[in-house]
């Protein structure tokens, strides 16, 4: 008998590779025993419908082909309610009645741990925007990126300004809190005049971490979803910021931040700054209904306990009407230039609030994208015992690319070569192909630490701020760094989805956690090491035409060395056809040669191949080698 019974990522086992849309056919097939003694007479799939828990047991058919002294079985099935199905197979002999379970690297299996295939079936006809696949994103923190000096106005008083390259202030004061409202200045002014530097970078997406008016740097506690920061500008200038976007080729996301508001808000008001009552002020105030009080006004829900940030009633009828109702926040940004949305913490917003947010935008502007913050897998995500539908189609374009972002790092920083195209296979898998195409892959965030310090410095768990604030890369760990960094963005920018940059990575820039990743950009010293080679990334990004929609398509993943292709096709498997693009990342610190298939023998070298004939391919020491096939290369 044949070791391989199934597969769920070989098209011989199954002829569409990943998610389903409902209605589509798609056949599975077994490969089973025929020997004397041990011949399957009959054979069952078993699928169970997440939501309901409801099974249903599909008979397979033996067909008339063999291999290796067993028997192909078949059972073709549609599945038109979109949602989570379960799978696994069994199959009678004369003898027994065996069970197959899913194991490692989506194979079949006798008699292991009973894991469950997934099968994810989604809305039929969901498409996401074309306008973002093959699509390179670079988030900004908006204090922190360039501030362009021109005067602001009606700026609160309490703000307080720090020196452009000073220290982010950390320290807590005589009662323990630290305040975030040290403001380094920089504006939406300063983004529209460094367009042309992000443009040369092959940048065509802008996401902006928020800039609604809010009494703290980071702006994660809104005071008013209407309004601009006075710090960062006015409404126009958001407008204009957008119209020269635009012109540069370049789309702008905003950060919605609605599980939660500031209390130093015009709907709570807490501080009392603002002259209309706010919740906190009375229980006639239009905003009351929005927040959870247990005993009005000083006890009320809170986003993770902090007093600061009152969580909100997401499925208010009011609230609802705000935010995501005609003529609501969702409406006004996009009309005035902003060309979608990313969700912050999706995993704490109702599925029907997410749901009301997706049908506005896309009413609003057709090529709208709606993208959430999700950690782990969001195609299976349990969030507060329930199971998020954000993938099924009436939700979420696209994800944050958590999992993609701890794999390269995994390979790169601590050389997990072994399991890297698993976890990448996992999510192309458990996606529709239409999220997958523009999942957002970043290496780092203003939540993470940053890249290169991640990559190559000291391990900063358990070590407090004190420590993080006075350790830096040295001399040898930065250059180490450089060199690892440039391997993980040769991933980053070739795996399926749109890579993103967080702003001054390119730059080398170096820090810890919150707030010591949040520095201010260094403009006047730029690692031209670095950024030139992302600028070649994006340049790659927008000639390569399988980086748009090709499959991705795994080689190898052992000894130090991950290699893949990206390729055209319905399935990941190796053509030899077509246009590909082959990365072969070396982490080892010495030369290798990496024999490549029959399939992709001969191909163009384009970037650090050290020598090429065939499908030999040399590849110097811990660096990302790329080789095309096409007439683009």
């Amino acid at each position: 008998m044949s070791a391989l019974i199934y597969n769920s990522r070989d098209p011989r086992y199954k002829t569409k590779y990943g998610a389903l849309e409902s209605g589509e056919t798609v056949t599975f097939r077994l490969l089973l025993p025929y020997a004397s003694g041990a011949v399957c007479y009959s054979a069952r799939m078993l699928v169970t419908e997440d939501s309901t828990g409801e099974e249903t047991s599909y008979e397979l058919v033996g067909t008339s082909h063999y291999e290796d002294g067993s028997r192909w079985w078949e059972v073709s099935l549609s599945i038109d309610k979109p949602g989570l199905y379960w799978y696994c197979f069994e199959y009678n002999t004369p003898w027994s009645e065996e069970r197959i379970h899913k194991g490692a690297w989506s194979n079949g299996y006798i008699h292991i741990d009973p894991s469950l295939w997934q099968l994810t079936v989604y809305e039929k006809g969901f498409r996401t925007p074309d306008l973002y696949k093959g699509a390179t994103m670079y988030q900004i923190f908006p204090d922190r990126f360039f501030n362009s000096r021109i005067p602001k106005y009606h700026v609160p008083s309490d703000r307080d300004y720090a020196t452009w390259f000073s220290e982010p202030r950390w320290r807590p004061d005589a009662d323990g809190k630290v305040w975030n409202n040290d403001y380094y200045g920089g504006d939406l002014k300063g983004i529209e005049r460094k367009l042309p530097y992000l443009r040369n970078l092959g940048v065509t997406v802008l996401y902006l971490n928020p800039i609604f008016e809010s009494h703290t740097n980071h702006r994660y506690s809104t005071a008013d979803y209407s309004k601009i920061d006075p710090l960062l500008g006015t409404e126009e200038d958001f407008r204009e910021l957008c119209i020269r976007a635009h012109q540069h080729g370049i789309r702008i996301i905003l950060d919605g931040v609605f599980s939660h508001t500031g209390d130093d808000s015009v709907y709570f008001n807490k501080k009392g700054r603002y002259p209309s009552l706010g919740a906190y002020n009375s229980k006639e105030s239009p905003y009351y209904s929005w927040y959870r009080f247990t005993e009005w006004p000083d006890k009320y829900d809170s986003w993770w306990g902090f007093d600061i940030l009152p969580n909100v009633n997401e499925l208010d009828p009011s609230y609802m009407e705000y935010i995501a109702g005609e003529g609501g926040i969702i409406e006004k940004w996009l009309k005035v230039g902003a060309d979608g949305w990313r969700l912050d913490v999706a995993d704490e917003l109702p599925d029907e609030f997410i749901a009301a947010i997706h049908a506005r935008a896309k009413a609003t502007k057709k090529d709208a994208i709606v993208l959430g913050e999700v950690w782990e897998d969001a195609s299976n995500k349990v969030a507060y015992d329930e199971r998020r539908k954000y993938l099924l189609g009436q939700e979420l374009d696209s994800v944050m690319n958590y999992p993609f972002a701890s794999a390269i790092i995994d390979f790169v920083a601590d050389n997990d070569a072994a399991t890297f195209l698993d976890k990448i296979l996992t999510v192309t898998e458990n996606y529709p192909k239409e999220i997958v195409d523009v999942l957002m892959n970043m290496l780092g965030t203003h939540d993470t630490i940053r890249i290169i310090t991640r990559l190559a410095g000291e391990d900063c768990t358990g070590k407090d701020r004190e420590w993080q604030a006075s350790h830096s890369l040295t001399t040898a760990q930065y250059e180490l760094g450089v060199k690892l960094e440039k391997i993980a963005a040769a991933i980053q920018f070739t795996l399926p989805g749109m890579p993103s940059i967080y702003y001054g990575d390119e730059a080398g820039m170096q820090g810890y956690k919150d707030p010591f990743n949040r520095r201010g950009f260094p403009w006047t010293h730029l690692d031209t090491n670095l950024t030139s080679w992302y600028t070649w990334l994006g340049f790659l990004r927008k000639t390569c035409p399988v980086l748009k929609e090709g499959q991705f398509v795994p080689i190898s993943g052992t000894s130090g060395c991950v290699c893949y292709a990206r390729m055209n096709g319905t399935h990941p498997v190796l053509s030899s056809r077509g246009d590909a693009l082959v990365v072969i990342a070396n982490r080892n610190p010495h030369e290798i040669d990496y024999w490549l298939p029959e399939e992709l023998s001969g191909l163009t070298p384009l970037m650090n191949v050290v020598y090429a004939e065939g499908r030999k391919v040399t590849v110097g020491p811990c660096s990302a080698a790329f080789l095309g096939r096409g007439r683009w290369c």
